[in-house]
């Protein structure tokens, strides 16, 4: 599913009186307050759907694949998202 069909679905979900425009602005405000929620307090928990938590890399020691040459990497931070059992569960 591609955000295009994840706003249909919203649309879907919220009833004809919705537009898909409206359904994309929800989805963009879910969306960007994840992404708040994230950065301020490093994870965002959703019970029921799973939680998104920000992950340290260290440095490391890699090689340029182009090359072969050996390269340090910096460290780094990513975010996770860990499924909740109920998600889990929903898909065996």
């Amino acid at each position: 599913m591609n955000k295009a069909q994840l706003i249909e679905s919203i649309q879907k979900a919220l009833g004809a009186e919705t537009t898909k425009k409206h359904a994309g602005e929800a989805l963009e405000a879910v969306l960007d307050g994840i992404t708040k929620g994230v950065k301020k307090d490093g994870n965002v928990q959703l019970i029921g759907f799973g939680t998104f938590k920000v992950s340290s890399r260290a440095a490391r020691k890699g090689r340029n694949p182009k090359t072969g040459e050996a390269m340090k990497i910096k460290a780094s931070k990513s975010v996770r998202f860990v499924a909740s059992s109920n998600i889990k569960k929903g898909l065996k």
